[in-house]
């Protein structure tokens, strides 16, 4: 085809909101990431373990970094809209309006944050039931998932937010609703926060027996009786005053969301991986496990054990000598005081259990604390580091965890596929390969999650048959990373400990429970 016909490119909007900023992406129709922006959001911390947002301020953010992207775009080229989120509470009155999440009345922080650990009590009761739907979420729920905020806004906030509430969304279905005045909700939100089925939809003994039967009454009004799955095209496309927004073309199809993490695994997991040498190949997508390292896996308990380590405002001095991010400048450190051995071995007498803010998966256990063996009184930058090894190996161990939890149920993996910030730190990429035994592929576009986005946007648009194809176009692989077998004996050997400190800490705990 010679350049005078060429097709003008498609172009796919993916929105994706974080815990602390929204980003944007324009992405043409082979997955290529064209334009990208950022814009931070606010977070209150009212009390301890409360931790609030507010839908205006993340609306408005995603307008800012939308506009950004689509600048110097010929309109009539963006085909599609996708957004994904974090799996966050927003409480909107029956006008739509925000409502007061908090004891202090104030109606702009309307969203309980995904990480909000206020409904304690009320996930105790909720398990106490062991009602069957708890099954379709590892037979207990998190403290994460929406059922126990819910029962905790109706306990705590009865007149100022309960009384007065009209609808309880998803974040992802948030958006999609803002985007088009949709009130339906993404199949992924329900049946992963909510306890949906998507076989039996909702189960009115389970929001009965735990004291909802508000939502059996109205038909589930208020928290969704129209569900979708992920990619489908809402209604008329984007309206009006969205479209205006957010500086996009009145009618564009916006697809139905994602939760965040899903998003990234829709744009790294379906990748053409032919001729890679990966056991992946030929084999059912459920082969293939995707990792997704953001915030909620990783950065918080890294974060945690460097920034709080004596040593840490001289590796701040050092690394920003060097121009380089603190953890780059960690891996190269390592590298220097590793000597003959693999790096992997300097953690031979130091063990993490990571679960600083309990553990989501594979236990579903909020009572976890973080856990740390083989101090020293050493408190140096080698020290440091090698602290900060031990705890990228032990979310490797997490991961680990996971995957036989996974295997003991009955699935088949045998490649990981990463995507997310961590995914760009070599040293994390390599414990994952060595301490799981398999292969780990990048995606060549870093930004997954937001690729995700986009090929919901895609989908919606009708530009692709399937979500399936989608993905085999628009994600492609990027570097392979196989694992160390030499070094398997010593990682088998460090996740035994990781399993004894779990296995110590409950027993800690019911010494001190006990008479």
């Amino acid at each position: 085809m010679s350049g005078g016909d060429q097709e003008p490119r498609s172009y796919y909007v993916g929105v994706d909101v974080g815990t602390g900023s929204v980003r944007a992406a324009l992405v043409d129709q082979k997955g290529v990431l064209v334009a990208f922006a950022d814009e931070p959001i606010r977070e209150w911390e009212p009390r301890f373990n409360h931790h609030e947002q507010s839908s205006e301020d993340i609306w408005a953010a995603c307008c800012v970094v939308t506009k950004k992207v689509v600048q110097g775009i010929e309109l009539n080229q963006i085909r599609g809209l996708g957004f994904d989120a974090t799996c966050s509470l927003v409480v909107l009155d029956k006008q739509f309006r925000p409502l007061p999440v908090n004891h202090e009345g104030d109606s702009c922080r309307n969203i309980i944050m995904w990480l909000d650990h206020r409904a304690v009590s009320q996930v105790h009761r909720i398990n106490e039931t062991k009602h069957s739907v708890l099954q379709y979420v590892g037979g207990v729920m998190s403290v994460e998932m929406q059922a126990p905020k819910l029962l905790w806004l109706k306990e705590n906030l009865r007149e100022t937010c309960w009384a007065k509430a009209g609808h309880f969304f998803d974040l992802p279905d948030f958006l999609s609703w803002k985007a088009t005045g949709v009130t339906a909700r993404s199949l992924c939100s329900l049946v992963c926060k909510w306890t949906y089925s998507a076989e039996k939809g909702w189960d009115d003994s389970f929001w009965k027996i735990i004291g909802l039967e508000d939502f059996v009454a109205d038909n589930y009004n208020k928290i969704g009786n129209q569900v979708l799955p992920p990619g489908v095209s809402l209604g008329n496309g984007l309206t009006p005053e969205a479209a205006k927004d957010l500086g996009l073309p009145v009618g564009i199809a916006v697809a139905s969301s994602l939760i965040d993490a899903h998003a990234g695994g829709l744009g790294v997991i379906g990748a053409d991986v032919r001729g890679r040498g990966l056991a992946c190949e030929g084999q059912p997508m459920t082969s293939r496990l995707a990792v997704i390292c953001g915030t909620s896996s990783c950065h918080m308990g890294i974060e945690h054990m460097v920034q709080g380590h004596a040593a840490f405002p001289q590796l701040q001095a050092k690394a920003a000598a060097r121009c380089q991010s603190i953890y780059a400048y960690l891996n190269s450190h390592l590298d220097q005081i590793k000597k003959a051995q693999p790096v992997g071995f300097l953690t031979v007498d130091l063990h993490v259990w990571p679960d600083f803010h309990g553990n989501r998966s594979p236990l579903a256990d909020l009572t976890l604390k973080g856990m740390v063996t083989g101090l020293k009184l050493s408190q140096d930058l080698d020290d440091l580091a090698i602290l900060y090894l031990a705890t990228v190996q032990a979310i490797a161990f997490g991961t680990r965890h996971i995957i036989e939890a996974m295997v003991a149920a009955g699935h088949s993996l045998s490649t990981l596929f990463l995507c997310g910030g961590l995914s760009k730190n070599p040293l994390f990429v390599q414990m994952h390969a060595d301490i799981t035994g398999m292969p780990v592929v990048l995606s060549q576009e870093v930004e997954s999650v937001l690729v995700g986005a986009a090929i919901l946007g895609a989908c919606a648009s009708g530009d692709f048959t399937s979500v399936q194809e989608a993905m085999a176009r628009m994600s492609k692989v990027g570097k392979v990373v196989f694992p160390r077998h030499e070094d398997k004996r010593y990682y088998d050997k460090k996740y035994q400990v990781f399993l004894k400190l779990v296995e110590h800490q409950k027993e800690y705990a019911a010494i001190m429970k006990g008479n």
